[in-house]
């Protein structure tokens, strides 16, 4: 399969299509949804995720919702608009992009005078920020090839693939345009537990377009690290306060901590829609506490004692001192993050 070939969410004929993330590995399924509430417990269940990839879901969420209201005038259908936008704003905290698209559709509908008009003009927003997602992705992976050296090992956390952006990655579009690039490169791929985005997708995704990649458990990065078989760190984001603090799928902080310790790069490839300037520091990104049977159960099998107490943060967040650079389709941001990030954000 080529890289090409993983659409993990298109509009096809008035419907959102998407990959089933949740049937992955195992099966490769498509869904069709036709409506608002449907993509939002697609966005919940984690069917659809990563973090520029929720911006695309929930545009789309809300052009699907769009075309079912019923109203007797334009300010009536904004109203409702406005509601079906607070469903998907709702469905999950952490990811700045879903935010990001939300207020542009909402600016958009804003601006068309007929309700026909608003209609299509979220349609054809939504269209567009799948297309500047695509782009910036595959921007930010020329960029961030030219710090990936021939031959390199590459650690990678979670998913931030096609699979997590809508066709191209940030993290892994830094190691698909390295290999454009001609460069060899291999991956080795922690599992990231609870849910094993790492194992169950990008594993998945990489084997698909022929890329080596290495299976670890999370407990091994830290003995790949010390033995100098890892040459560089590259991972997503789901939001970058403006110091340059990360959140991203938990175990991430762990992973750039053991980075530093071991002197291998740490670096984020994320857009610019993924950094939040209203935030000063990361003290100040929500973090999402999913259900605890992601961690006592696996595929729906107890692996852990009844009623036992469980905390599930979905993120942790990432001091900027532990962040090699940022990189962006505006090109790689070093300290300091402050200044830099205002000037490309």
């Amino acid at each position: 399969m080529a890289l090409a070939d993983i659409k993990p969410i298109q509009w096809i004929d008035g419907k959102v299509r998407i990959i089933d993330q949740t049937r992955l590995p195992a099966e490769l399924v498509y869904v069709d949804m036709d409506d608002y509430v449907a993509m939002a417990e697609a966005i919940c269940q984690l069917r659809v995720r990563g973090a520029p990839q929720l911006g695309i879901a929930a545009a789309y969420g809300l052009a699907l919702g769009a075309r079912r209201i019923k109203a007797n005038g334009r300010e009536e259908f904004l109203s409702k608009l406005s509601q079906v936008s607070k469903v998907l704003a709702s469905t999950r905290p952490t990811a700045v992009n879903l935010f990001y698209a939300l207020r542009r559709m909402e600016s958009a509908a804003g601006k068309a005078r007929t309700i026909a008009d608003i209609q299509q003009a979220l349609l054809d927003e939504a269209k567009r920020i799948a297309d500047e997602e695509d782009a910036a992705n595959r921007q930010l992976g020329k960029f961030g090839a030219e710090l990936v050296g021939d031959g390199a090992t590459i650690l990678t956390h979670c998913n931030a693939g096609a699979l997590a952006t809508g066709g191209y990655g940030t993290a892994l579009g830094v190691i698909y345009a390295a290999r454009e690039a001609g460069k060899g490169v291999q991956v080795f791929a922690d599992e990231s537990r609870p849910l094993l985005q790492g194992s169950r997708l990008t594993a998945w995704e990489l084997m698909q377009v022929g890329i080596p990649v290495t299976l670890i458990t999370d407990s091994m990065y830290g003995h790949f690290l010390i033995s100098g078989k890892i040459d560089l760190d590259v991972v997503g984001a789901d939001r970058i306060a403006a110091n340059g603090d990360v959140a991203n799928k938990i175990g991430t902080y762990s992973v750039a901590v053991l980075a530093m310790e071991n002197g291998v790069p740490f670096y984020v490839a994320a857009p610019v829609s993924t950094v939040d300037l209203s935030l000063a520091s990361g003290d100040q990104i929500p973090i999402e506490e999913r259900s605890p049977e992601e961690v006592t159960h696996l595929r729906g099998v107890p692996i852990a004692p009844a009623k036992v107490k469980v905390a599930n943060p979905a993120f942790d967040v990432t001091p900027h001192h532990y962040v090699t650079a940022i990189i962006t389709e505006k090109g790689v941001i070093r300290e300091p993050y402050q200044e830099r990030l205002r000037r490309v954000a």
